[in-house]
């Protein structure tokens, strides 16, 4: 059922692809500005198109996996009011924060309100970390296709059909966009597809982990590649007092792109990175803690020391890019 059920939300998520691109390929058009990679306009609508992939799960997964999609639907739907019209910062905050609490007093209460909250602030913040960094082609789609097609074969291990049915249909829909998306990308996710995948990348992992499919680090280093470069950039730009909402090419990825690995360069370095995290997590989810945490700060100091060597580099590239 797994191989079916992916290979029918493929076909749905491609077809609605096309169909985005031949009907409505200027709606919701992602226009260059200062701080974008991309040079001419291109839809933001392909989050729609994973969504409707991901949908053919709902009659097979359990009830109790209704709710993260509903919430990612909803969370979908004031994403595309984003898109089109624009919409304050706090508003914005606000809807992902409820949806957020929602869903983990759902799957996790009763829960001491301290830790509560700390993981409704650490689902809102992948929600929000996934848009920003959706942007290079074809990096948070492939991310997507790496990240939940992890979840689904963690979950099949452990023998959790609906939550790995539910994760194969969002991995190959991603899949099906990024055919899509790749350099030269003709569609974006936008904000209607990467709220909802950042929601559900933390969301289900709070469901994988009260289920006892996984530990609770494991979705942290499956995703580790993005949940890195969005927080350290963050941190980063909190220090130097910036203004952390506004749009900025500061991330680890942009400054690859902007150092002459290009859009392609640095897709390929984020599917490597992330297939590596997504392997190590998946090879010590089972093992006695002691390696579990090895494996977790392992690749984490991995990742901090790739992270110093671009921080040098760029330091070095910038002259040349001012010239």
């Amino acid at each position: 059922m797994l191989g079916g059920l992916g290979v029918l939300s493929f076909v749905v998520a491609f077809v609605a692809s096309r169909l985005l691109l031949a009907r409505f390929a200027r709606f919701a058009l992602d226009h260059p500005n200062a701080r974008s990679l991309h040079e001419r306009p291109v839809p933001r609508t392909g989050g729609i198109a994973v969504l409707a992939g991901a949908a053919v799960a709902i009659p097979f997964v359990a009830a109790a996996l209704w709710l993260p999609l509903l919430l990612a639907v909803a969370l979908a739907a004031v994403s595309l009011v984003d898109d089109l019209r624009g919409m304050p910062t706090a508003v914005r905050l606000a809807f992902h924060l409820a949806a957020a609490a929602l869903l983990a007093w759902y799957v996790l209460s009763p829960m001491h309100p301290l830790e509560l909250a700390l993981l409704v602030v650490a689902v809102a913040w992948i929600t929000n970390l996934y848009n920003f960094m959706d942007g290079s082609d074809g990096l948070a789609g492939g991310m997507a296709f790496i990240g939940f097609g992890a979840y689904a074969l963690a979950a099949a291990l452990a023998s959790d059909v609906p939550l790995a049915l539910l994760c194969t249909t969002l991995s190959m829909a991603a899949a099906a966009f990024l055919a899509h998306n790749f350099h030269p990308a003709r569609i974006f996710l936008g904000d209607v597809g990467s709220i909802p995948l950042g929601f559900l990348a933390g969301g289900l992992g709070l469901v994988g982990w009260r289920d006892d499919v996984w530990p609770l680090w494991f979705p942290l280093l499956v995703f580790a590649p993005f949940i890195g470069d969005a927080t350290v950039t963050l941190c980063k730009r909190l220090a130097r007092r910036e203004r952390v909402w506004q749009a900025h090419r500061d991330h680890y990825y942009q400054r690859l792109v902007r150092m002459g690995f290009g859009h392609r360069g640095t897709a390929y370095i984020g599917y490597a990175l992330m297939a590596a995290c997504a392997a190590i997590a998946l090879l010590a989810r089972t093992q006695a803690p002691i390696i579990q945490w090895s494996a977790f700060f392992g690749a984490s100091a991995a990742l901090g020391v790739l992270a110093l060597w671009v921080d040098v580099r760029w330091r070095r590239h910038q002259p040349l890019e001012k010239t």
